[in-house]
Formats: structure tokens, sequence, C-alpha cells
């Protein structure tokens, strides 16, 4: 921990990773920032004691470059970056889509890329971050990704060849279920619940089934039928969803943000 790291492009995903890794025992000076307005990067300092420098002086003095700028910025900042970034660095992108190749082509020949799609629980230290390596990356260069990223939730390796299916799943993942919230809040208006306590009842609904699927082990169509009783309400409410091809639609939007990953990788932005 004593290694520098420069969080570059420093939104809400890359402040909520820093706030993770100094709870997690970073100091505060070996954290460096950089953000497109300088009053951003004074309320950084302000609040959490890091860093703020430019794009070159981050890529000169850090150890590990974090770049969390838009996949359609990425190009412009490692035009930027690449003729300080020395070959022994390890660059780190957050951005969807794009492949560490980007990075390799544009980069000293032989500088370590590792690939890391992680989402918005970052926020609150329940993040979903999966973490492929590039070419020149280490098994070293991954654990140092994965002690970064475990500062704010979980990290899972997987080979870079699945992580648009990845960013479809997990990386877009907390919208499908603001998404689902917000619709079973309407639903809960139409049966006449007051909107408040319809959403206070789906919210704790939605964080008891989520932890009975993670510390049970057992399977969601086991855990499903453990509610559906015959001719009752549950399997009721399943037909009108399976009528209404609520299953098919879910698959197809995910196909749909995996090949939306595809696009990005290939610059149709």
């Amino acid at each position: 921990m004593s290694q520098k790291v420069a969080v570059l492009g420093t939104g809400k995903i890359g402040e909520a990773l820093l706030s993770g890794m100094i709870r997690a025992g970073w100091a505060p000076s070996d954290l460096l920032v950089t953000a497109r307005r300088p009053e951003r990067a004074e309320e950084l300092r302000a609040r959490h004691g890091v860093t703020p420098v430019t794009n070159p002086e981050a890529a000169k003095t850090a150890d590990t470059l974090i770049l969390t700028v838009k996949p359609q910025d990425m190009g412009t900042l490692l035009d930027e970056l690449a003729p300080h970034i020395p070959a022994d660095r390890l660059v780190i992108s957050g951005a969807a889509g794009i492949p560490t190749s980007f990075f390799e082509e544009r980069l000293a020949a032989g500088t370590p890329v590792v690939r890391v799609m992680t989402n918005t629980p970052a926020l609150v230290d329940e993040a979903m971050s999966v973490i492929s390596a590039g070419t020149h990356a280490t098994a070293d260069h991954l654990a140092h990704a994965e002690e970064i990223f475990g500062a704010v939730g979980k990290t899972l390796r997987v080979p870079e060849s699945q992580q648009d299916a990845c960013t479809a799943l997990s990386g877009s993942g907390p919208a499908y279920f603001f998404y689902l919230v917000e619709a079973m809040t309407d639903a809960g208006i139409l049966l006449g619940l007051p909107r408040d306590k319809a959403h206070e009842l789906i919210v704790q609904s939605a964080i008891g089934a989520a932890v009975m699927l993670r510390d049970s082990g057992e399977h969601p169509v086991r855990l499903r039928e453990n509610v559906t009783s015959p001719a009752g309400t549950t399997i009721n409410a399943i037909r009108e969803l399976e009528n209404h091809g609520v299953r098919a639609a879910l698959i197809a939007a995910l196909e749909a943000a995996r090949d939306r990953s595809r696009e990005l990788a290939s610059g149709n932005n």
C-alpha cells in the first residue's frame, strides 16, 4: 500500500474507489487524483486529503494509473498520457467496452494493462468488479487490481473475451433492478398502497431475497418454488410474467447491452 495510485477522471465511481481504499488502509498521501474541473479536484483534496495533479504528472509519478473517464474520452486521454507513461507502470482501465489491446497499441511496448468493469454499488461498498489481464499483465498485477477494487466490494477474474457479457450482467445490472423496483412500486400504488409504503415493502423484500441468494447456496429456482404454493397468489403472478414474455425480454435486453459493449470496443460511440 506504499505505492502511489492515481485515479484519472475522478467522478462518482472514482471517488467511491478512493474512499474505499482509504478505509482499507491506503494513506491519502499515496493517492493522486485528476479531474476535468479544478474546483472538483480541490473538492476531492478537501474531502479525502488526496493530492490533485495533472494527467501528465500522474503518469510520471504514480505506480498505478486507474483510468475512469468515459469510453469516448479514452483515446484523447491516452494521447495525453502516452509520452509520459514508462513501460513499468500498471494501467487499469474502468471503461466499458474498450479492450486492453486499445491501450497496448497506444502505450510503450510491454506496458501491463488490466481491464476492470465495476458497478455503481461501489458507492456503498457492494460493487461487483470483474477483472481481466492484458497481454503483459502478470498475476501480481491482477492481485494488485483485486486489492484496490476489493476495497469497494467483490472481485472476479474472467478472460477478457467474457468482459462484454459481464458488462451486460453486472456493469449495467443495478439499473435493471432499479427499473424492476420502479415498476413494482407503480404496481403497489395501483393496488392501493401509498408510494412510500410500497417502496419500503419492495426494497426490503429485494434485500432479503438477495441475502438469501447469497447465503443459502440454493438455486434461485428452488428459492422461488419455496414461495410458490399450488393455486396460490405467487403462481398466478409468475404465469402473467411468463405470458408477457418477461424472461425473453430480459434475455434480449442483456444481449442488447452486450452488443453495445462490443460496439464501443469497435469505436462506434
